[in-house]
């Protein structure tokens, strides 16, 4: 094997580990590959299962088309429970079988605030706290339904934009972490193209492992690093 197919190798496995499953899911796929096809399809749901900050975002967009159906209900002289039954069936939520609890309430006149409590999420389910709060105070103090649920629906809108601002300022940075993160195997490409054998010297002694042990630790640090204030950012 030549140092340049040897280094291009190398570049291709680090592109494969920043952008390919974690050391657990790929050891699960080895372990399992020769499992029942049920179980297999099993572990690729749970592989393929949504992130949890996009599934967050799921539900925190999901509420607010949901403040806005029920609103427009309200508006349109219905009351609260077939008003919420009619908005749920308007809206798609990440995941409906959830909302059964809170569909049942407000069709048969439950308690629709603890229903609201309960399917909230704890990422993502603000929106439906704040909704269960404001159906509260409508029921105890009689306070209009309808003004308080558009009041919700705008604080999650401007809330909504402010994280989408902030996802979209943050896309070069993450993009130049990553490119970072890449050249260091491109360099062996390079040298290897160049027939400075950098493979010999980094498999091949002493001081080429500790450099490559050095390197590719600061890498990794750098990466979660960045990524650890990127979240921070979003959560702000």
């Amino acid at each position: 094997m030549t140092p340049a197919i040897a280094a291009a190798i190398s570049t291709a496995l680090a592109v494969w580990l920043w952008t390919g499953p974690d050391a657990a899911t790929a050891r699960l796929i080895r372990l399992t590959s020769t499992e029942h096809p049920l179980r297999w399809r099993t572990l690729r749901q749970r592989i393929t299962r949504p992130h949890p900050a996009r599934r967050a975002d799921a539900w925190s967009r999901a509420t607010v088309e949901l403040c806005q159906a029920l609103s427009a209900e309200l508006t349109a002289g219905r009351t609260p429970g077939e008003a919420l039954t009619r908005a749920l069936a308007a809206v798609d939520f990440p995941d409906p079988d959830a909302l059964r609890p809170l569909v049942a309430a407000a069709r048969d006149g439950g308690d629709v605030p603890t229903a609201l409590a309960t399917i909230a999420p704890a990422h993502g389910g603000e929106g439906l706290r704040r909704l269960a709060a404001c159906w509260e105070v409508s029921v105890t103090a009689g306070a209009g339904l309808s003004a308080l649920v558009e009041r919700v629906g705008s604080t999650l809108r401007a809330s909504q934009a402010h994280r989408q601002d902030v996802a979209a300022q943050l896309a070069g940075p993450r993009a130049t972490a990553r490119m970072l993160a890449v050249l260091p195997a491109l360099g062996l490409l390079m040298a290897g193209a160049l027939g400075m054998r950098p493979l010999a010297f980094l498999f091949g002694s002493l001081p080429g492992i500790a450099c490559l042990v050095t390197g590719m630790t600061l890498d990794a640090c750098g990466l979660w690093w960045t990524n650890r204030m990127a979240l921070r950012a979003q959560s702000s």
